[in-house]
């Protein structure tokens, strides 16, 4: 029976922590989309803007 003197506070003490954690990741937003990142990893990766040529020099352009 006295263990229980020690077990009540403990579970008291860890609800306390799981409670902050929930709130803490419901503060920084890890529920508002739960839809997109678990598509987002069957897109496609955008593909890569072509390289816009540089002039050589400046008699390129003297036209």
């Amino acid at each position: 029976m006295n263990i229980l003197l020690l077990l009540v506070p403990i579970s008291i003490v860890l609800l306390g922590i799981a409670i902050g954690a929930f709130v803490w990741a419901v503060r920084k937003g890890q529920f508002d989309d739960l839809d997109t990142p678990a598509i987002d990893i069957l897109r496609d990766d955008p593909l890569p803007l072509p390289k816009q040529s540089q002039p050589q020099s400046p008699d390129d352009h003297a036209d």
